[in-house]
């Protein structure tokens, strides 16, 4: 199959608001509007990282109606502070991935504008491993976020990815990861955390 490849990384919160502030505290740059997503209920904003990555601040859009499904990347159970706590990657063909890893959803084909994509999301919401498992997309627009937001000045450098039972985590998914800057740590929790170069200073966003 198709190797899994960095996309991008999401801060949540209770709020749209609260998940920017927290990102820009840390990055010390603004993130741009995104927009809304009306099959899930939620609503985003959005800055690049290079190389040709991005971060995204999602949160339940207070406005939206309740969707007929549970909200992806576990938001209908999420609590507590702003934090970093997805990451994404693509695939080329959602289907294959999906018969390697099952445990990470159905697929669903959202849209937003012009981008069009099919991501996999898993009948509760909560992807495996106390939502330290990758969400897996496949891309259907030609130009997807990564490579279309304007550049920020701000690269990633790394992003770890902590849990107990971390090397279970990435024995299953080593075989298939082309992710150079994904390391994987044993933690007493599950969390993610990334170094992100500012032109002045390297900062941790967690």
């Amino acid at each position: 199959m198709e190797k899994l490849v960095l996309d991008h990384i999401a801060v949540l919160a209770a709020s749209l608001a609260e998940a920017t502030s927290h990102a820009e505290r840390t990055l010390g740059q603004p993130l741009s509007p995104g927009g809304t997503h009306a099959r899930f209920g939620t609503h985003n904003q959005l800055i690049a990282l290079a190389p040709d990555l991005y971060l995204e601040a999602i949160a339940v859009d207070p406005s939206a109606p309740d969707p007929q499904d549970a909200r992806w990347f576990g938001l209908d159970s999420f609590s507590g502070p702003a934090r970093l706590d997805k990451w994404i990657c693509r695939v080329a063909d959602l289907d294959a991935a999906l018969a390697v890893f099952p445990m990470a959803g159905r697929p669903v084909s959202p849209e937003r504008g012009a981008l069009r994509w099919r991501i996999a999301v898993p009948e509760d919401g909560a992807l495996p491993f106390d939502g330290v498992f990758p969400a897996l997309i496949q891309w259907q627009s030609p130009v997807p976020p990564g490579k279309a937001l304007t550049a920020s000045g701000l690269t990633l450098e790394r992003l770890t990815v902590t849990h107990p039972e971390i090397e279970a985590l990435e024995a299953l998914l080593a075989p298939h990861l082309d992710a150079p800057l994904v390391r994987f740590a044993r933690g007493a929790r599950a969390g993610l955390a990334a170094q992100v170069k500012r032109p002045d200073e390297i900062v941790t966003l967690t």
